[in-house]
């Protein structure tokens, strides 16, 4: 089995290249799907609002952003809970696919989070920062949230010695497919 993890900057097209790798060719792991996956669980829901003391009846997620953007450390706060969570759903995802050639795992904080020793092959998805607040904002989010989120994370010239690959995403989705599928080429 080849591990292949996807990683990049907020808003670089992670989700986007991750998909295109591992179509036909072997499941895929979404960190960001875990995470959603979490917040729809009532046991999550109660955890969540009593750590962060929210009424249970609220939009858990609309105050999460306000606390956060009020208090940086809420944000760590919350790492703390949700970051052991998806780690070990990662971990049963990696034992279940354990017979698949190929198996592809989205992280978006690997590098920060040092998970470097669970993969084989480490692919970075670049892209400049104004297009990444521009694709952020175009989803919804604003620029205070983005530069907050986007601070969390180490620069890409930090990240990038960690990675096998290194894909720009800043043009069309022909360039995008057609530079992943070079790399997947090689551990075929």
């Amino acid at each position: 089995m080849i591990k292949i993890g996807i990683t990049g900057s907020l808003a670089s097209g992670k989700t986007t290249a991750s998909k295109i790798l591992s179509s036909g060719k072997g499941p895929l792991f979404s960190a960001d799907a875990v995470v959603k996956t979490l917040y729809k669980k009532k046991k999550f829901k109660n955890l969540i609002a009593n750590k962060f003391k929210i009424k249970k009846s609220s939009n858990i997620k609309k105050i999460l952003k306000e606390k956060i953007l009020k208090n940086k450390l809420n944000m760590m706060k919350l790492e703390r809970v949700i970051h052991p969570l998806v780690r070990r759903e990662m971990k049963t995802f990696i034992k279940k696919n354990i017979k698949k050639k190929f198996i592809f795992l989205e992280i978006p904080l690997l590098i920060e989070s040092r998970l470097m020793r669970f993969f084989d092959v480490i692919i970075f998805v670049k892209a400049k920062k104004n297009l990444r607040l521009k694709r952020f904002k175009r989803k919804g989010g604003n620029k205070k949230l983005f530069n907050l989120l986007n601070n969390k994370q180490m620069s890409d010239v930090k990240k990038i010695k960690f990675c096998d690959h290194i894909v720009v995403n800043e043009k069309n989705i022909k360039i995008l497919k057609s530079n992943l599928s070079s790399i997947l080429q090689n551990y075929e």
